[in-house]
């Protein structure tokens, strides 16, 4: 598949999702159970199931994940302040905040095997790991604040929270899931992307983005400007390997989380708004991506 075509899959599928909710008996209602079912048990089973495939090993990759940790926490930094702009929606932003910084893991351990084989796979399971439980905390942040809801309640009890900090000290503990298990987890984690991506076209508003499109471009500069050009710089700088220079640039530049519509909607967001930028982030990151890719290559 060409790089430009790489997201495109991901992509049909937001549109599957509004075609079948707006020209089908498949109506609203069905789609309003299918997030909860994302929410509560499809996305917490893949994240978990990628966090214990692998073993971790900290100390032999610390640059690597370093260099994620420090994409993610520029990208959380850059969003924050974007609250303290003139004229920016208190709740726009607690909703589409978390669309600068939160990636899609599921994209990302697929563009691993395709530039670095199991090694990169192995490499972006990691970055998941780490950065997942930090863009998942600050996710919560703006909408618990914003919506009046006690936060740390509500860490406690966000699934995808509880699932990626468990699958982190599973790992970290050396356990392993047995192989019963394992193939159960990995097929129930499988529906999560495209029922995900399908919920996202569902719920999307194209006229949604219409009321506040310059915090929409801001969010969008942050994910597919800020943060890969960030990731440049450290990796060069740094002087990784080949292969992870490329799993960083590549990690930076990802779509963002199609669970970022679901996480808006159950915390009583502004869900139109953020399918927006999902659907947007897709589509930059189609073509994004791979220039990213071709920058570093440029640079080496």
């Amino acid at each position: 598949m060409p790089d430009l075509l790489l997201l495109a899959p991901d992509f049909l599928l937001i549109v599957a999702g509004y075609l079948i909710c707006r020209h089908t008996p498949l109506g609203r209602g069905v789609w309003d159970g299918a997030e909860r079912l994302v929410y509560y048990v499809l996305f917490p089973a893949l994240l978990f199931g990628s966090i214990v495939r692998e073993p971790l090993s900290l100390g032999a990759m610390l640059p690597l994940a370093g260099s994620g940790l420090a994409v993610v926490a520029a990208g959380i930094v850059l969003a924050y302040a974007l609250a303290h702009a003139p004229g920016v929606d208190a709740r726009l932003h607690a909703s589409g905040a978390q669309t600068a910084f939160r990636f899609n893991s599921y994209v990302g351990l697929a563009v691993a095997a395709r530039i670095a084989g199991a090694d990169g796979v192995a490499w972006t399971a990691l970055l998941v790991s780490l950065c997942v439980p930090l863009c998942n905390i600050a996710a919560v942040w703006p909408l618990a604040r914003h919506g009046g809801h006690g936060y740390a309640r509500e860490l406690v009890r966000n699934p995808l929270i509880l699932a990626t900090a468990s699958g982190l000290v599973f790992n970290l503990l050396g356990l392993r899931l047995p192989e019963l298990l394992s193939g159960a987890l990995s097929r129930v984690g499988s529906a999560a992307v495209p029922i995900g991506l399908m919920a996202v076209g569902a719920g999307l508003q194209f006229g949604a983005l219409r009321e506040a499109p310059r915090l929409a471009a801001a969010l969008l500069a942050i994910r597919h400007l800020a943060l890969p050009a960030l990731a440049l710089a450290l990796v060069i700088t740094l002087d990784l390997p080949p292969g992870q220079q490329a799993i960083v640039v590549a990690f930076a530049a990802l779509p963002t989380a199609s669970s970022a519509y679901v996480l808006a909607t159950r915390m009583g967001g502004h869900g139109g708004y953020v399918a927006g930028l999902v659907t947007l982030s897709t589509l930059v990151a189609m073509a994004g991506l791979p220039l990213a890719l071709a920058a570093l290559a440029a640079l080496r």
